[in-house]
């Protein structure tokens, strides 16, 4: 039984760490831009790729960038939580062939 929880402990750390990592890196880069626009000649530059990248995750949000931004965070954490299935199943098959 400890095995079983173990993997529910895995995989649910595994799908919360995989939601929250493109959420801060897209949320420090968002609110890096700004900073990095204080540099001379350099205001343009960010406020065009900020809107990029809102237009981006608009996409996903349908007009939302915050929906875009929580659709590729769900969809993260999806993955890795099949990622982690994946490694948990390999490595039982490894541990039954020796």
């Amino acid at each position: 039984m400890t095995t079983f929880t173990n993997f529910l402990r895995s995989l649910l750390l595994t799908a919360i760490f995989s939601f929250l990592v493109p959420m801060f890196l897209v949320g420090g880069f968002l609110l890096l831009l700004p900073v990095i626009g204080y540099v001379p000649g350099f205001d343009a530059l960010t406020d065009a790729i900020a809107s990029q990248i809102l237009y981006f995750l608009g996409i996903f949000g349908t007009d939302s960038p915050l929906r875009g931004l929580i659709v590729i965070s769900l969809t993260f954490s999806f993955v890795g939580a099949l990622f982690d299935v994946y490694a948990y199943y390999r490595c039982q098959i490894l541990r039954i062939d020796s």
